[in-house]
């Protein structure tokens, strides 16, 4: 009789695709901090197991410059994509470029006072991280 947990594919008792643990954060704009107001413009995804991170950035400008008018919607691009290079890895990571997926999701979760800052970090399981990131994408952002 063989242990479950020796098993390599992963399947659960019906012979499905076992799902893990992962965990995901909203990236919130925060253009006016003294204010409190944020909208959500992305998400990110860690799954240890599957050794991924990734994530997911939709920016709606009308609804931030609703919050102000006077926001920098080009310095908040590039802050999204700078959080999407990071995850990626490689030269888009820039120093993060070696670093394994988990040390580039604590490194982008860190608290930060900037315009684009990470939301508390929440858990869940998955069979698939990277339609995580497009399920989250469209039920939190969109």
């Amino acid at each position: 009789m063989s242990d479950r947990s020796d098993r390599t594919d992963h399947r659960d008792g019906a012979g499905r695709p076992g799902r893990h643990v992962f965990e995901y954060a909203l990236l919130r704009v925060v253009p006016r901090v003294e204010r409190g107001e944020c909208v959500n413009a992305g998400v990110l995804v860690y799954c240890r197991h599957a050794a991924f991170v990734g994530a997911g950035t939709h920016l709606d400008a009308s609804r931030l410059l609703a919050l102000d008018p006077h926001v920098d919607l080009a310095g908040v691009r590039a802050a999204l994509r700078a959080v999407e290079g990071v995850c990626a890895g490689g030269e888009a990571a820039g120093q993060a470029a070696h670093d394994d997926a988990g040390r580039r999701f604590r490194w982008l979760i860190a608290p930060r006072s900037t315009i684009v800052q990470p939301g508390p970090v929440h858990t869940g399981l998955t069979a698939d991280p990277a339609a995580e990131v497009r399920r989250l994408l469209d039920l939190l952002v969109r």
